[in-house]
């Protein structure tokens, strides 16, 4: 899963004398990350010209579809047993659930005495286990997984309740943390903060539109602050047009992270709302950067960072429009709570989310599974 997190995950081990390998599952072409002569890539081949129902098949009767799948093309788990004949790999470290794990479970059970390390990310577990096809499938990947790492530890519960009984390596961020320092010339005080930032996810999780009729209501109270959407779908430009808001949207892809990083520093809220997410990484970026955090709160999630009223609020009901203005106001009327809040997330920051803090739980964790293997 090559994502922003997934790339400052493997960053920690640059120093280290691991060799690694990388199969790019989604066959999404070459990193420059790893040597050439790593990676396994543009390995998705055609046995047969595509049949006419072929997609449908795979939507409607994905269990049916994966059985013939093998004699249409070339899968997953094909290539992973020719990579672990070539270079006998000591562990596999997969990254993410659906599209990283599933496709590869048939491979690992070829080869139980390899080691398997699973990082399990947002939904993968919390959403997906509502729906009897996946629950099924990430049972059978979770009885194989040896170790389990996760960014939360509601997610580490709910795989013990779906039969994980390997070694829970640790709640560690998914990007592994910040350098916290390098960000410090860009946090601004309380007072000196006039920007409401928002997520701007709007689909299948993401409950932005939300966020944006709570602030609308507000909108005589706000008229000193400049509302900022980042990240936002489609659906959420569309909106705030043809309700002639007048909010900065930057869309899905315009902001960099170092760019996301500075607006929370002069951010005096951030607020994001989903109804199914993991530890939410915004989150914890608002955290490092003093912005007060307004957060949905799936399945206790960002409770586990937030003492709802202490360092942040949580929104317990996504698609209450009016509760979310209530806590908007709240928070910007208490100057002296947001103040408070900052010095706790501070604290917090340097404790658990500093990025070399975190790298050396990255490296023991590896060198603590070659101990004991």
């Amino acid at each position: 899963m090559p994502s922003i997190h997934f790339f400052r995950w493997i960053e920690n081990l640059s120093k280290t004398d691991h060799e690694l390998y990388w199969f790019d599952v989604l066959n999404r072409g070459e990193l420059d990350t790893f040597k050439s002569d790593h990676q396994f890539t543009n390995w998705k081949k055609r046995k047969l010209p595509y049949l006419k129902g072929e997609y449908w098949l795979s939507k409607k009767m994905p269990e049916l579809y994966n059985s013939i799948r093998p004699f249409f093309e070339i899968t997953e788990n094909k290539v992973l047993e020719k990579i672990i004949q070539e270079i006998n790999p000591d562990i596999i470290h997969s990254f993410e659930m659906q599209s990283c794990s599933y496709p590869i479970i048939k491979t690992m059970n070829k080869f139980p005495n390899i080691k398997w390390i699973y990082s399990c990310w947002g939904s993968d577990l919390f959403y997906f286990q509502n729906f009897i096809y996946h629950k099924n499938k990430i049972k059978n990947v979770l009885k194989r997984v040896n170790y389990l790492h996760t960014d939360c530890f509601r997610d580490y519960e709910i795989a013990k309740e779906l039969g994980f009984s390997g070694t829970h390596v640790g709640v560690i961020p998914g990007g592994t943390g910040y350098k916290i320092e390098e960000f410090e010339i860009y946090k601004l005080p309380i007072e000196k903060r006039k920007v409401i930032l928002v997520k701007g996810y709007q689909n299948l999780f993401g409950r932005a539109i939300n966020i944006i009729k709570a602030l609308d209501k507000l909108k005589t109270k706000l008229d000193q602050y400049e509302i900022i959407v980042f990240g936002a779908h489609n659906i959420v430009e569309k909106y705030t047009a043809e309700n002639n808001l007048e909010y900065k949207v930057y869309g899905r892809h315009d902001l960099s992270h170092q760019q996301i990083m500075e607006l929370m520093g002069k951010s005096i809220i951030y607020i994001g709302n989903n109804t199914s997410d993991g530890m939410a990484n915004t989150l914890l970026e608002s955290i490092v950067m003093g912005a007060f955090p307004i957060q949905s709160n799936p399945g206790n999630v960002s409770a586990e960072i937030i003492d709802h009223g202490i360092n942040g609020f949580l929104i317990e009901d996504p698609e209450n429009i009016d509760s979310i203005a209530k806590l908007i106001i709240q928070s910007i009327e208490d100057k002296e709570m947001l103040i408070e809040a900052k010095n706790i997330n501070n604290k917090i920051a340097l404790e658990k989310l500093d990025y070399n803090t975190n790298q050396q739980k990255v490296i023991a964790l590896y060198k603590n599974l070659e101990i004991n293997y």
